[in-house]
């Protein structure tokens, strides 16, 4: 590939298909993200990396190697580790005597970091302490997020916005009632976050719908907020935006009210009521006017029509 101009030219096929999978899309690709180990870490922030890694596989890079950096005070290697491999979110992990069993999520936007939110980790249990079978790799998880924490308090929001992000994995048209079988439980509780990880059990109830019983399968996580770094208000809403494409069109005088219900407003043009046609009666025949007495011997006798 050449550069003139400040415009990346492709000189083969390959590197053209590399540039075309990188431009921006209609609709953008699964987010992948980057999992990186600081300078200093232990056990417990190793580990932990090694399981949320295992629950987002396959949209995730597992970096082994130690990363010297600080994401809070310098952004740059994340922004470049982050062009490199073409990700847009990212778990950073390390542990100090001032921040023990630190980690920080957070995601970009235009190879830029967007946010961060750092969570320190005071009780861990991990995918291999737990005996019970788990969940296929690249299963979907249902998300399910409790606590008034999560719709009160701006810090919160974006942290819950930020897990939806990290968590979600692909967009699906449709799901079968077989593949619900993870979930991902978050609760905010007096300053802290409580992260659950279950695996559905579908039995039998003697009807059509079966009955459904949560089996924990790990990791799990007791949380505890730290720092944050916010987007502004303008470049959070400039992240959101949504290319005219993909906007629904919206539909004139169709309306629907808080149950789905679908309503629909027609216009007419304004009626002349002297000219609706009504039913015919006697009574409604318009009068003629009044008949001279000289010319009444003259008239023709009238002759009753008779209905055969």
């Amino acid at each position: 590939m050449t550069q003139l101009d400040g415009i990346i030219k492709p000189k083969t096929k390959r590197s053209k298909r590399f540039l075309e999978n990188r431009a921006p899309k209609l609709a953008e690709d699964v987010k992948t993200a980057m999992i990186m180990k600081g300078g200093n870490t232990n056990q417990t922030v190793t580990q932990a990396l090694k399981d949320i890694y295992s629950l987002k596989k396959p949209n995730a890079v597992l970096y082994k190697k130690k990363n010297i950096t600080r994401p809070f005070e310098d952004s740059t290697s994340l922004e470049f580790f982050s062009k490199k491999t073409d990700c847009s979110l990212f778990l950073f992990g390390s542990h100090n005597k001032k921040r023990p069993n630190n980690l920080v999520f957070g995601r970009l936007f235009d190879f830029h970091v967007l946010d961060m939110i750092e969570v320190g980790i005071e009780k861990y249990v991990s995918l291999s302490d737990i005996k019970n079978s788990k969940c296929p790799e690249g299963t979907k998880p249902m998300l399910v997020f409790a606590g008034e924490a999560f719709d009160s308090d701006i810090e919160y929001k974006r942290l819950k916005s930020l897990l939806i992000d990290f968590f979600r994995g692909p967009t699906v048209s449709a799901v079968r009632l077989a593949g619900l079988e993870h979930v991902l439980h978050f609760t905010a509780v007096e300053g802290k976050i409580y992260m659950r990880s279950y695996r559905c059990l579908l039995k039998k109830s003697g009807c059509r719908t079966p009955r459904i019983e949560l089996e924990e399968i790990g990791p799990s996580f007791d949380l505890v907020l730290r720092r944050t770094h916010m987007a502004s208000d303008d470049l959070y809403k400039l992240a959101h935006r949504q290319p005219k494409a993909l906007k629904p069109k919206k539909k004139k005088n169709i309306s629907h009210d808080a149950f789905g219900t679908k309503f629909g407003r027609v216009h007419m043009q304004k009626q002349d009521l002297s000219k609706l046609q009504t039913r015919k009666m006697k009574g409604l025949r318009k009068r003629r006017g009044p008949v001279d007495t000289e010319d009444k011997d003259t008239q023709a006798p009238k002759v009753a029509k008779v209905e055969s």
